[in-house]
């Protein structure tokens, strides 16, 4: 067991910072908006600078943060901060509990830690713990209460042994885990399990000078109490605590929490998942330069010398659609949409990797992260209305503020109908997953007071940009013929042949993103994430250029939606992909879990599918635009 709690302990995720922002104060939200009124009413087409704004402000508030926290320097006998945070299936990581919603001691004077919104966003629910851990005061089987355990608390604690039942504390924001119980499995049928309840827990504490260093934690494997049968049980409850010294300096205390994600084994399955990610590349770069850019080249050349032949005509026909290829495309107040909102989600990836690659994420501390989310995604939503409504009005659209509106739903509205039904279940389950009212009611004024002024305002400002769609040809009157196509050349092949390419250059590392989002490890690693993110970029433009360009050759003018709908399917992959590892490489069970994993993450690949489709759909437009240029049209 204690192997066992060190590896637990060794690979956590959800932890807490020390003198470091856990997240961005809701005061934040507001003084960046109104920063951001201010220079949209100025200079509102400048989105470059826009970007720099916001940068600058949360790294300056998060610094501004951070220089507020407790310097965490006690003398002897001073009281050290000690929470209870949560208790919860070791297997289901989403399905966490409030610590006291098990019968433990309760404290005389519960107190309450007030949380960050990121921290409630990722469930965290701190309460003062019943143990008294002053600085460099030892204890030896100090009793925290004698409890009589009643037949409905013993079976309490029988399920939560059952479940391998975990708690999790943090002592002066450094973080501690345990298993609550074991089961003894001696006996090869179930029925004949024993089930026991840890009573003592040990303390081990490391300090340097007046400052904290590290704190384990173990259980005594002779004191358990016997939860097998139905019966009531006088249980009490001890602890012990030891101090030691460590020349280990302040500053590197939480080195540990971070280290298994760069152990040597690990960092070599990350460059071997990055050099399969560059031989992807190379491969499709190689592919385009070989055969794409020659036929492009005997293209020109014939047309240029207008010597074009029957044989050939399946080969070259895009040069004949010319009339066709920038014919407006069905739906275009949707299209637009979808330009907007992938847009913006684009523009949100990347602050996300700026922000990690300059320090401010810490592995113990996924509340940052959480805030950033939302207080990001609020202050980009301006670049979402006036990439949308730019877009619409260039395709000659005259609703748009249905636009706008279609804009601003197409990402959010099925989010936000995910989460009512998800933090239905949680509550239902009394999870500490399910939302404070307090908390719902400030994410609907993040988004009625940031979100859709800053939408609207982009809206406005796209509205009024009177860019011009640039065509290099004239489209004609009527449409042209689509020829009858093999199947191989229908949407959902393209799609499906367009998302695997890409897929295959990830899907090494997704591995661990989803061991550190939906299980107990850490990830630290963004500058790797960071490489791997550019070659699937890059190689989305690459495959949906070809695929593009295959699709025009065979005189088939609908690429618009196409191009899209080839670049966004890597999300429908990636969706596959969580399948996958749902049932063959985790351990998850229960409805809860079950819900919140593929409902979230239906979510994240929706959104990976539209920023992904806006990629793919700017690489085809920039190809198309090119070769038409080429070309003497008529």
């Amino acid at each position: 067991m204690s192997c066992r709690l060190f590896l637990f302990a060794s690979e956590q995720v959800s932890q807490l910072p020390i003198s470091k922002p856990r997240s961005l104060s809701l005061s934040l939200v507001f003084s960046v908006d109104s920063v951001f009124r201010v220079w949209v009413r100025g200079e509102m087409e400048k989105n470059l600078a826009m970007v720099v704004v916001i940068a600058l402000l949360v790294l300056f508030a998060a610094d501004q943060v951070s220089s507020d926290a407790s310097d965490h320097r006690y003398k002897e006998g001073d009281p050290v901060p000690l929470y209870a945070n949560k208790v919860g299936p070791f297997h289901n990581p989403s399905e966490t509990y409030r610590y006291f919603d098990l019968p433990f001691c309760i404290p005389d004077h519960l107190k309450e830690k007030k949380e960050a919104l990121g921290e409630v966003l990722n469930g965290d629910r701190l309460v003062g713990a019943p143990y008294k851990l002053d600085f460099r005061s030892e204890k030896d089987s100090e009793v925290v209460c004698t409890k009589k355990l009643k037949k409905e608390d013993v079976a309490q604690f029988r399920a939560a042994v059952i479940k391998d039942y975990y708690f999790q504390m943090y002592y002066d924001d450094l973080p501690i885990w345990g298993f609550i119980g074991k089961v003894d499995k001696e006996g090869k049928d179930p029925s004949e399990y024993r089930y026991y309840l840890y009573k003592h827990i040990h303390f081990d504490i490391f300090y340097n000078k007046d400052r904290v260093i590290e704190i384990n934690v173990r259980t005594d494997p002779r004191a358990l109490v016997d939860l097998t049968e139905d019966k009531a049980v006088d249980v009490e409850f001890l602890y012990t605590v030891k101090w030691k010294e460590t020349n280990t300096p302040f500053d590197k205390r939480m080195d540990k929490y971070s280290q298994s994600s760069s152990l040597p084994h690990h960092l070599e399955i990350h460059w071997f998942s990055i050099i399969n990610s560059c031989v992807t590349v190379l491969l499709l770069t190689g592919f385009l330069a070989t055969i794409l850019m020659r036929v492009l080249k005997n293209d020109f050349v014939k047309y240029a010398h207008d010597e074009e032949s029957a044989e050939d005509q399946e080969e070259t026909g895009w040069k004949y659609i010319h009339g066709d290829v920038f014919r407006y495309p069905k739906y275009k107040s949707l299209f637009a949409a979808a330009l907007g909102s992938g847009t913006q989600l684009f523009t949100l990836t990347v602050f996300i990797f700026i922000l990690a690659l300059v320090g401010v994420f810490y592995p113990y501390n996924r509340g940052a992260l959480f805030t950033a989310l939302v207080v990001i995604y609020a202050l980009t939503s301006g670049i979402a209305g006036y990439i949308a409504t730019s877009f619409y009005c260039q395709l000659e659209g005259t609703n748009w503020v249905r636009n706008l509106l279609l804009t601003g739903c197409l990402f959010c509205g099925p989010l936000f109908l995910m989460f009512c039904f998800l933090n239905t279940v949680a509550i239902a389950y009394n999870a500490t997953a399910a939302l404070p009212f307090g908390t719902i009611v400030v994410i609907v004024l993040i988004w009625t007071l940031v979100t859709s002024p800053l939408l609207v305002l982009g809206g406005i400002a796209g509205k009024n940009s009177k860019a011009e769609f640039q065509a290099p040809c004239r489209t004609t009157k009527y449409p042209r013929e689509i020829p009858p196509l093999p199947w191989y050349r229908g949407a959902i092949p393209q799609m499906a042949m367009a998302g695997f390419l890409p897929f295959s250059a990830i899907y090494i590392e997704l591995y661990y993103i989803f061991a550190s989002v939906w299980g107990h490890r850490i990830y630290t690693i963004y500058s790797i994430l960071f490489i791997v993110f550019i070659i699937l970029l890059i190689v989305t433009a690459f495959i949906t250029v070809a695929l593009t360009y295959f699709q025009l050759a065979a005189e088939d003018h609908g690429w618009w939606w196409r191009s899209f709908l080839c670049g966004g399917s890597t999300g429908i992959f990636i969706y596959a992909y969580c399948l996958y590892y749902y049932y063959a490489r985790s351990d998850m069970s229960g409805f809860m879990q079950t819900s919140f994993f593929f409902g979230y993450m239906a979510c994240i690949c929706y959104g990976f599918f539209l920023m992904l489709g806006t990629v793919g759909f700017r690489a085809a437009l920039l190809f198309v635009r090119h070769i038409y240029q080429s070309i003497k049209c008529e």
